[in-house]
This record gives structure tokens, sequence and C-alpha cells, in this order.
């Protein structure tokens, strides 16, 4: 398959499996987004939310986080990982919205990643999610599948999102960054992988993807 026709036939199964695309990370405004999708790096999206509830139950907005000490902040999210470093993030970052844009989680890239513990990644999916600006955050599912599909060479995250920005239709990137994720974690895992069960893989797969997972005896194509 050609990458025009790979790029289709997933847009099209994608849709068909995930017509609905809610965010994983719960939430109720900009700024419980922000902190929640801090939280999540190298944690699971399950595990905070687990710990979202009485973090925010405490300071669910700049003004409370900023009176909230740092150490309060760190012994409610240890269990996320890097507690030290996203407590100090987290406590400061509110500081700064109260400081320069008057309490509120601000809506262009160069502002959000000002702020401390916030990538491009964290400022990409708060503008997608947030504010519906058009983004294609890239996590390791996202890496790991456009390599797997031929589409990226896998080379670094930075590469990725641009090629994902250039295949896919830009009114498509919010909903597919989702859609991929959700794909990955579900038929197409980084370890344990099953041949019969990942399509888009059989279909659309780069040959050393497939002859890395099918199966000598398979006979499912």
């Amino acid at each position: 398959m050609k990458k025009k026709e790979k790029v289709g036939h997933i847009m099209e199964e994608l849709e068909r499996l995930y017509p609905e695309t809610p965010i994983p990370l719960d939430h109720t405004d900009a700024f419980t987004l922000l902190i929640a999708v801090l939280l999540s790096a190298q944690c699971t999206d399950a595990r905070v939310n687990t710990v979202t509830p009485a973090l925010f139950q405490l300071a669910g907005c700049p003004q409370k986080m900023a009176d909230v000490s740092v150490n309060e902040i760190k012994t409610i999210i240890r269990p996320c990982g890097l507690s030290p470093a996203k407590s100090k993030n987290i406590h400061r970052l509110s500081e700064l919205l109260l400081e320069n844009h008057g309490g509120e989680v601000p809506s262009d890239f160069d502002s959000l990643e000002a702020l401390p513990g916030v990538g491009h990644k964290t400022a990409s999916v708060v503008m997608a999610q947030a504010f519906g600006v058009p983004a294609f955050p890239v996590d390791t599912h996202i890496h790991r599948l456009m390599y797997r599909w031929g589409l990226s060479n896998g080379k670094n995250v930075e590469q990725t999102e641009r090629d994902a920005k250039r295949l896919f239709p830009k009114e498509k990137w919010n909903d597919l960054h989702l859609q991929i994720i959700f794909y990955a974690r579900e038929y197409s895992p980084a370890r344990g992988l099953k041949w019969e069960t990942d399509f888009l893989l059989r279909r659309c797969g780069r040959p050393s993807e497939q002859r890395k997972w099918k199966p000598i005896d398979s006979s499912i194509q």
C-alpha cells in the first residue's frame, strides 16, 4: 500500500472503532487538565485518575494550588512518580498563572511551554483538548504505531509529529491522536502483540514489523 492509501484506510478503521474520543484524563477545566497531563509523564492515565480527585479537592484552581505547600502536593501525587519535581512544578506554575495570566491557563503554545514542567507534548494536549486548537501530541503509543505502519522513521518524536501532521488532515488531528492511542492500547501494545488481532499491522505495517510479529505457521493474512 502507498502511504496515501494507508492513511485513508487507517483513518477509516479508527473512525469505525472509535467514533467517540473521550479524554482519558479526568478533569473539569483547562487548569485541572494541565495538572493531570503534567502528572501523566511516565505514569499511566489510570493511576493519574486515582490521584487527582484528592489533589483537586484540596486545590482545584491556581489560587488554591499556590497556597498549598509543595510538601502537601508531593504527598498526594507520590503514586504518580517523580513527585519531588512534579510537585515543585505544579506549585510554581500555579504561581506563574496568577502572576502572568490572571489565574487562567493561557491558550497559546509559547506561554504554555514557558511554564515549569510543561513541554511541547503537554502543551499540545492542553491546546487540543482544552481549547480545540489542532495539535498532534505524540506519546510513546503514537510514536510506536507511526513506525509500525511505515508512516515515520521512528528516529524521534519530533519527526513523528512532523510526519503525522503532514500525512493526516489538520481537522482530524485532535481526534486521531486519541484514536491511535486507543488502538495502540487495545490492539498493538509494545509487548505481547497478537498478530491475529492487530489488523492494521497486518494490512498497513512496514514489512520488517510484519516479519517480526507474524507467526511462522500463521495462515492469517
